[in-house]
């Protein structure tokens, strides 16, 4: 029967139905107030504002498009300001992928410091191959190329702690090169000089 108190589902206050009013010890469910006219007045300048703030980042967008392109600088800074010398060269030199060539570069400049000045005074590096990271040393005689050949496995321990591990892995010592001989009056035609007879 409804309305008596029965199993039914019929809502009245006897029902049993939990957060119904009027029954003892069960919660009532909150009530959500209606919006006030000030509440739907706030709902709707945020939601103006948003709409506002996209149209005005697309607007600018097409400004800047039309001019060229790309943002323009401005009182922040960004990647597009301008850099210091040095820090512009460092940029570069990372960026290229330079780094061990650069480093090795320091290291020819620094050469009378890593060998000493006695050493430096006789034998001078001439380039670095990157690829088989070998340092070529052109020496003025053939005495000091001997020393350095003989003190070249220290000094490629000690290039590898300045430069890092692997980056020289040989040094390549190069004896004094032969004077140039200028031709005399009796040449052969044809004879491209003393190598010609010895092969």
């Amino acid at each position: 029967m409804p309305g008596t108190g029965g199993s039914g589902l019929s809502g009245g206050p006897a029902s049993g139905l939990p957060g119904l009013p009027g029954l003892p010890g069960l919660p009532e469910t909150p009530r959500v107030p209606e919006a006030s006219g000030v509440d739907l007045a706030r709902v709707a300048l945020r939601a103006a504002k948003e709409q506002a703030r996209a149209r005005g980042a697309a607007a600018q967008e097409r400004r800047q498009a039309r001019r060229g392109g790309g943002l323009r600088s401005g009182a922040r800074a960004d990647g597009r300001d301008p850099l210091p010398l040095g820090a512009a060269i460092n940029r570069l030199i990372t960026e290229r992928g330079w780094e061990t060539p650069a480093a090795v570069g320091g290291v020819m400049g620094r050469w009378p410091q890593i060998v000493g000045e006695g050493l430096a005074n006789h034998c001078v590096p001439q380039r670095y191959d990157e690829d088989e990271r070998v340092l070529t040393v052109q020496c003025d005689s053939t005495a000091w190329a001997t020393q350095l050949r003989l003190l070249a496995p220290r000094l490629v321990a000690r290039l590898n702690e300045d430069l890092g591990q692997g980056t020289v892995r040989l040094i390549k010592v190069l004896g004094p090169g032969a004077p140039r001989r200028g031709f005399g009056p009796l040449r052969a035609p044809g004879s491209t000089g003393p190598g010609d007879t010895y092969g």
